[in-house]
């Protein structure tokens, strides 16, 4: 059975605090140059649940790549836009005592009908994604009026 001696009990500590610290400097870089696969926008539908998940005056987030889009279940049926705020990219939410689509971070309100700007500093309205219904499954992809 052999003894740690206090010095090599230093030297050991030292080298894994080293190799802690170079971890976390590599792996941002390592995540720079090869970033996840997830795409910018998806070029094909993405399933977005079940027409019963989302009832009337409610809403659900779901992700659209790299961003999230939001889904509203308005008297027009379910519309989905991104849920990105075109002022300031923050994440809107969705209001139900307002019945409307809130970005939290500058009081910007959108109509949840078109997604148009109702007030506050958003320069246009959301971007609104094409929603399809199949057999009570909600797929939205890119194109237009939702």
């Amino acid at each position: 059975m052999s003894i740690i001696t206090r010095k090599d009990f230093l030297k050991l500590t030292r080298n894994v605090f080293a190799a802690v610290g170079l971890s976390a400097l590599a792996v941002p870089v390592i995540a720079f140059f090869y970033p996840s696969e997830l795409e910018e926008v998806p070029t094909d539908p993405v399933p977005a649940g079940k027409t019963d998940e989302i009832p009337p005056g409610k809403s659900k987030m779901v992700q659209f790549g790299r961003y999230p889009a939001i889904l509203v279940h308005t008297s027009e049926g379910i519309k989905a836009y991104s849920a990105v705020c075109t002022h300031f990219a923050c994440v809107t939410k969705w209001n139900e005592e307002l019945g409307q689509i809130v970005c939290p971070c500058h009081e910007g309100y959108f109509d949840p009908l078109d997604g148009s700007v109702i007030s506050g500093p958003p320069p246009s309205p959301l971007e609104a994604l094409q929603v399809t219904i199949d057999n009570g499954s909600i797929f939205i992809q890119v194109g237009g009026d939702s």
